[in-house]
C-alpha cells in the first residue's frame, strides 16, 4: 500500500525540521555558536518544516505524473 500524500508530506516536513535542528547542534558542537538562542532555533525549525511539508504536498503529484517520484 502506497503512503498517502499527507503522510509523505508530514514525513518530509519532519526531515526538514530535524535537518535544521541538527545543523544548529553542529554549529554549537564545532564552536561557531548560534547567532540566536535555542528557542529561536526551534521556531526556525518549525517554519522550515512547515514550508517543506507544504511544498512537498503541493508538488508531489506533479513529480509523480512526470514519473520522477
Amino acid at each position: 500500500m502506497a503512503p498517502s500524500r499527507r503522510r509523505s508530506a508530514l514525513l518530509w516536513g519532519a526531515v526538514g525540521l530535524f535537518v535544521v535542528l541538527v545543523g544548529g547542534q553542529a554549529l554549537v558542537l564545532f564552536g561557531t555558536g548560534l547567532p540566536f538562542g535555542f528557542a529561536a532555533l526551534f521556531g526556525v525549525a518549525l517554519v522550515v518544516g512547515g514550508i517543506v511539508a507544504a511544498s512537498s504536498y503541493l508538488l508531489e503529484h506533479r513529480l509523480a505524473r512526470k514519473g520522477q517520484a
